[in-house]
């Protein structure tokens, strides 16, 4: 299943990609154990291999643009640059917010797989002041620029919304 706009360019998900998906649900695990928000980042090179990974700060960084994936856009863009990056796939436990997406867009990042979608996490936090989500997929940010982003997900939703439950309580 894909989130992506209507004509906006869809990718399968592969057992690769449920692998790293549950790469980042593990560091979204870990940013909940640490006192964060539960969401979680991974940054794949095109050979297959982890080569960056972010978990949320917010709130303890006092910081609310702290998210998991725009930390790792910002990280990535300055460790591989943006044409490089093209060829990398960002995985994030829960669908890129449009802050988020619009880092990843900039970072030149060509492809994003999501495991919860924006509308199912909405589901999750409620109307909880700390995560007012927006009912706008990553797909109609990512790809409402000149570069193509591809995206794939939701897919293992329930696994990624097991972090959360209990926590926007």
């Amino acid at each position: 299943m894909s989130t992506a706009a209507p004509g906006t360019p869809e990718t399968p998900v592969t057992g690769t990609d449920l692998a790293r998906l549950r790469d980042a649900i593990a560091v979204s695990r870990r940013a909940r154990e640490n006192g964060q928000h539960p969401f979680g980042a991974v940054l794949v090179d095109p050979s297959g291999a982890v080569v960056l990974e972010s978990e949320n700060s917010v709130p303890a960084d006092g910081d609310c643009t702290a998210h998991a994936e725009l930390k790792l856009a910002r990280a990535a863009f300055q460790a591989f640059g943006s044409a490089a990056l093209a060829e990398f796939t960002l995985y994030t436990s829960a669908e890129a917010c449009a802050m988020c997406s619009g880092a990843i867009y900039w970072s030149g990042i060509g492809r994003v797989v999501h495991a919860l979608s924006e509308a199912r996490l909405g589901e999750l936090t409620g109307d909880h002041e700390e995560n007012p989500t927006m009912a706008l997929s990553s797909a109609a940010v990512l790809n409402a620029g000149q570069r193509v982003v591809r995206v794939a997900g939701p897919a293992l939703a329930d696994e990624a919304a097991a972090v959360h439950e209990g926590f926007w309580v």
